[in-house]
């Protein structure tokens, strides 16, 4: 089950980007013996970190925690070499975890759920992100008439595929709003959703950003926006299990000092994303997830959302994971009930 925008880059890690630079740190030192003495403290810190690969999915809103912490240098700080994987959604970031080619997956909650419900013996221990990226869209040809959620039904609307949690969170929406969501068609159009409803192809549809800006900028609207935590409140009941970290459960005792520190480097990441101005957020990022991109318009979504889409620590919430497994079993997307006691491990952070 893939919820995120598939992004083909794969992105090596880069050196960090200190304070100062190391010419300018050795000028004080003095001396040929002490630079050979920093030298080697420096290869034997290198020699110390801890080399982890962390494969997730690749939708920008996603990346920009990992991608902060990682060039911040809280990973390094917490004693890990980190090499981030991207992968083509979170369903692929999770193959790699159960098939062990990389040591941690990130994905989000639901492509988690989805796999313990299919049997994979993962363990998820932090969380990244508190909300879906998705919003109810309508149509500019509409806004006049689907002004509700009931104004829906025998209507069309767009989803990147069934059985995704766009899907499945357009049926809980509709369902919880006292609407039919099985009067609905469902148009499957992939991700790419802003053509559709600009065209009028559709009369809503699910989008992410920035595909909701410029549907709005075209006179559509936003019938329901759970990128805002106000509107998930409303809608959802309140924060939504999204995205975090998992790892196989047979490693997690031998592995659980990492796993501490690896959450710790990733509280420090958070809190960047939150409160560093919202440029060094941005630079933070690739060149190759931008390129091409309007980074003005990026930034100034980053600057809307980003004290409701991340949270301020990464130890999970209960019950807004709660309220993720009530949505996929809403839409009938569990093949069998899952357990959040066994796949959930509030205790590597604390509960």
């Amino acid at each position: 089950m893939n919820c995120c925008e598939e992004l083909d880059v794969r992105v090596k890690p880069v050196a960090l980007r200190p304070g100062i630079d190391r010419r300018t740190a050795l000028k004080g030192i003095g001396g040929a013996a002490a630079i050979a003495a920093a030298s080697a403290s420096g290869i034997a810190q290198a020699q110390a970190l801890s080399k982890v690969k962390l494969a997730f999915c690749g939708q920008l809103l996603c990346v920009v925690p990992y991608e902060v912490t990682r060039e911040r240098g809280h990973f390094r700080a917490e004693g890990i070499d980190m090499e981030l994987v991207y992968t083509r959604g979170g369903s692929a970031a999770m193959q790699a975890l159960v098939g062990g080619a990389v040591d941690y997956a990130g994905t989000a909650f639901d492509v988690a759920v989805q796999a313990r419900s299919r049997g994979a013996d993962v363990v998820r221990f932090a969380s990244t992100g508190r909300l879906p990226l998705f919003a109810l869209a309508v149509a500019p040809k509409n806004r006049d008439t689907i002004t509700s959620l009931k104004a829906l039904e025998g209507k069309s609307i767009g989803v990147s595929g069934l059985g995704n949690a766009d899907h499945a969170l357009a049926v809980f929406l509709m369902t919880k709003a006292g609407a039919k969501p099985d009067t609905v068609r469902f148009a499957v159009i992939g991700t790419n959703l802003f053509d559709a409803l600009r065209l009028g192809q559709v009369d809503a549809g699910m989008v992410q950003e920035p595909a909701l800006s410029l549907v709005v900028e075209a006179g559509g609207t936003a019938l329901v926006n759970i990128m805002d935590i106000e509107h998930a409140r409303t809608y959802l009941g309140g924060p939504y299990e999204f995205m975090g970290v998992a790892i196989r459960a047979e490693e997690r005792d031998r592995r659980l000092d990492e796993m501490r520190r690896l959450a710790h480097a990733l509280t420090k990441g958070l809190i960047d994303t939150r409160t560093l101005p919202v440029k060094e957020v941005a630079a933070a990022l690739p060149k190759e997830l931008v390129a091409g991109g309007d980074r003005e318009r990026f930034e100034g979504i980053l600057e809307k959302y980003r004290g409701s889409l991340y949270p301020e620590s990464v130890r999970i919430d209960l019950d807004a994971a709660q309220r993720a497994v009530d949505t996929l079993d809403a839409a009938g997307l569990l093949k069998a009930r899952v357990d959040l006691s066994k796949l959930l491990d509030r205790e590597v952070v604390g509960g």
